[in-house]
């Protein structure tokens, strides 16, 4: 409703000013505040797209605004944005490419490309990228991905220090802090994953990843209690079981079978995957 009212206000304005004057410059004050009207409609409903609308009708959207308008830069990176958000990497990059290309490429850009270039597996490319990144660009995506990057190339030092910035770029470091975590994860430094983990968590309680990996590392440390963490009756089970997985991979098969059964007392349905694992451990007993 306030929509519409400020269009009619904003059309009132316009049919006011030709009144102004009868002559060409009356129409062309008509069409100028038109014009000005469709701007501020295209720019909400961009928005829109890049926001709440769903993923594929924003990448259709965005596709037949850069064929109409191919000039048109923001429309390029809406475009991109929408692939991404639709889970199509791959095509984003070309879109991002060019974008970086235009005379209106910004470093943001720059960031964003070496994002889709992650995301669509491109590792190298994308540290190319984010080498012509100038270091005074600092920003928290820009760290988070040279993190993941120096992860992927196993510098540990060097994807420490960028976590670290990351994490003092952002004020919800959650994800980051995860992400982190896993790093330490993958080097067998367990306390030190579980430490971040569970920072992680106390930023954002409902992250069900760092949930998961806070009951792997506290496994792989025999660790086999639940940790004192906010989560739902599904998510109870569902960490039981990933616990009890972490425990018949450290050879407590025992108390692996005991985590699984809990796991699927726990669970408020039929929980298939712990089910298959009981019965496969215990078929495996009996043959064995």
């Amino acid at each position: 409703m306030r929509h519409s009212i400020f269009v009619t206000l904003c059309l009132g304005s316009a049919l006011a000013l030709s009144a102004c004057d009868k002559g060409k410059s009356g129409s062309e004050d008509v069409e100028r505040a038109l014009a000005d009207v469709n701007v501020i409609d295209e720019s909400n409903l961009n928005d829109i797209m890049l926001t709440v609308g769903d993923p594929e009708e924003a990448v259709a959207y965005f596709k037949r605004s850069t064929q109409s308008q191919p000039n048109r830069i923001d429309l390029k990176r809406g475009l991109a944005q929408s692939l991404i958000r639709a889970k199509r990497p791959a095509e984003a990059v070309p879109v991002w490419k060019a974008v970086v290309a235009s005379s209106e490429g910004t470093q943001v850009d720059r960031v964003n490309l070496a994002d889709a270039l992650i995301r669509a597996g491109d590792w190298d490319e994308a540290e190319v990228v984010l080498d012509n990144v100038p270091p005074t660009h600092e920003t928290y995506r820009r760290y988070r991905l040279e993190a993941m990057i120096a992860d992927s190339n196993k510098e540990w030092k060097k994807a420490d220090s960028f976590y670290e910035t990351a994490v003092g770029l952002t004020t919800n470091p959650g994800s980051v802090l995860n992400n982190w975590g896993y790093s330490k994860l993958t080097r067998a430094d367990f306390q030190g994953a579980e430490k971040l983990f569970s920072q992680a968590l106390s930023y954002d309680n409902k992250l069900f990843t760092a949930k998961n990996n806070l009951v792997l590392a506290r496994g792989a440390q025999r660790k086999y209690d639940m940790p004192v963490i906010q989560m739902t009756q599904v998510e109870r089970a569902q960490l039981l079981h990933t616990l009890a997985l972490a425990a018949i991979k450290q050879g407590d098969v025992t108390t692996g079978k005991g985590l699984l059964q809990e796991a699927i007392d726990t669970h408020p349905q039929h929980f298939e995957a712990a089910t298959r694992a009981l019965e496969a451990l215990e078929n495996n007993v009996s043959n064995g």
